[in-house]
């Protein structure tokens, strides 16, 4: 397996990691034993970042990624989320506070079953907290050997640089693919700047992007993604049309949608680290042989000219999560 610096601070990890949200969120079917062997197999090939959140199925996606490194946990750089809380009266909402963070870490490495996590990353920002003061709580847990080392996730531009000057960070997680490229006007060149490195969620469009998914009818009834705009008919119908350019670069090269997908984002700078989700052993193994795709800029520049930045029909989230991103 190729490995990439994930940021300046030392830290190596797999070209490409592990996205678990999946395995307890509803997208498709869920199946905890064939999860928990997906995760097995990665291991097993080099795929070392494992990447959950407190919030994914509410500490169940922990637990099971608990048993599936229970005797590996060497094995594994693990990075998990805090940050997104339920409120008494069952809606969302986002802490930063320094005390929450220390709350929030035990309670993920009590679910976890391990004594460090060896990226913690806040999940949302707390604009009622200053960036500083959740950092600080954060580098505190490191102080303590809970932690080893910290990021962020979907923060702006002028976030990053003051958490950055408060103590190093080594990634932001944010979503990036062709088909989400608003990071690349301002927080891609930060983080570069920064020598911080860019964790691309979604780097297949939430499945979009493999051109398996044509109409709301290839999604199961309780699949979440009916609610995203982007999967609303209407959209879809537009967003296809983009994907057929997609496939035509695939089939020239050998290679399937998914697989120069993935290869773009890595395309885009060396120190971007791409973390697809599945919860398929098969879909795992495709999404590895991506690191063998070399696309040529010639390549590269005609699938971003199929998806132009802040072109893609219908917004990324529902409008109630949109208003936490890039705070």
């Amino acid at each position: 397996m190729k490995t990439r610096k994930l940021g300046s601070e030392g830290l190596e990890v797999s070209t490409i990691g592990l996205g678990c949200m999946g395995m307890t969120v509803q997208y498709g079917e869920l199946d905890d034993e064939q999860s928990v062997n997906t995760i097995h197999h990665a291991l097993d090939i080099g795929v070392n970042l494992i990447n959950s959140a407190d919030m994914y199925g509410w500490g169940k996606n922990e637990e099971l990624i608990s048993k599936a490194i229970k005797d590996r946990r060497g094995d594994v750089i693990l990075n998990t989320k805090f940050g997104q809380v339920r409120n008494p009266d069952g809606t969302g909402g986002v802490s930063g506070r320094p005390e929450y963070v220390q709350k929030a870490c035990e309670a993920s490495l009590a679910r976890l079953g391990t004594d460090y996590i060896d990226v913690y990353s806040q999940h949302r920002v707390d604009t009622d907290v200053p960036i500083e003061e959740t950092v600080g709580a954060m580098s505190r847990l490191i102080e303590q050997g809970k932690v080893r080392y910290i990021g962020l996730s979907e923060a702006s531009s002028d976030t990053i640089r003051k958490a950055r000057g408060t103590y190093p960070i080594v990634c932001v997680e944010t979503e990036y693919s062709l088909w989400s490229r608003d990071v690349e006007a301002e927080i891609l060149p930060t983080c570069q700047e920064l020598g911080i490195s860019l964790m691309a969620y979604a780097p297949l469009g939430r499945g979009f992007l493999s051109g398996t998914i044509r109409t709301v009818n290839d999604l199961i009834d309780a699949d979440r993604r009916r609610d995203h705009p982007r999967f609303s008919s209407e959209n879809m119908a537009e967003n296809i049309k983009k994907v057929e350019v997609l496939e035509e670069v695939a089939e020239a090269k050998g290679f399937k949608p998914a697989q120069v997908a993935i290869a773009w984002v890595l395309h885009q700078d060396p120190s971007l680290v791409p973390i697809p989700g599945t919860k398929r052993i098969k879909y795992l193994d495709e999404n590895v042989r991506a690191t063998d795709l070399e696309l040529t800029d010639e390549d590269a520049g005609k699938l971003a000219m199929a998806f132009p930045p802040d072109e893609t029909s219908g917004e990324r989230y529902p409008a109630p999560q949109m208003k936490r991103l890039e705070l």
